[in-house]
C-alpha cells in the first residue's frame, strides 16, 4: 500500500471517528437538565442538573400542581449516556410507576412507563423557557 493510499484511509477513518464523536444523538448523560414541554397537553417541567427529580413548572388544565415532583430517582442505565430509568407519576393511576427515559436528540425526551401488559409512551420538546400566561 502507498503512503498517500495509508493517508487517505487513515484520514477518513479519523473523520469517521469525529462524526460519532460529535452526533445529535450522542447525548451527554447531564443534558436531561432544561425545560421540557409535553407534546400534547399544556405541561412544562424541569430538570435540574444536580437533582435526580423533575418538577412541574406550569400546568394550564391544574395550576395546582405547580412545585410538584413528577419525576423522580432518575439514574443513568447503560452505556449510550441516552438512557436513564426513574419513576414517573401516572396521574391517572395516581401513583408513581417505573419508567425508561431516553433522549431521542438533544430536544426530545421520551418516557416509556409499563404496567402489566399495557405499556404508555410520552414524548418532551425541550424549550428555552416556561411561557408567560
Amino acid at each position: 500500500m502507498t503512503s498517500v493510499l495509508k493517508t487517505g484511509v487513515v484520514a477518513r477513518v479519523v473523520s469517521a471517528s469525529l462524526l460519532f464523536l460529535v452526533s445529535p444523538t450522542m447525548v451527554a448523560a447531564g443534558d436531561l437538565a432544561g425545560i421540557w414541554q409535553h407534546e400534547s397537553e399544556p405541561v412544562w417541567i424541569q430538570i435540574e442538573a444536580d437533582e435526580t427529580v423533575g418538577r412541574v413548572q406550569r400546568n394550564d388544565n391544574k395550576p395546582e400542581a405547580v412545585g410538584f415532583e413528577m419525576i423522580r430517582n432518575l439514574a443513568q442505565s447503560g452505556n449510550d449516556n441516552a438512557t436513564w430509568t426513574g419513576q414517573v407519576y401516572a396521574a391517572k393511576l395516581g401513583e408513581f410507576k417505573s419508567a425508561e427515559i431516553e433522549l431521542i436528540d438533544e430536544d426530545v425526551m421520551r418516557f416509556k412507563v409499563k404496567v402489566g401488559f399495557m405499556s404508555r409512551t410520552v414524548e418532551w420538546q425541550r424549550v428555552d423557557a416556561v411561557p408567560a400566561d
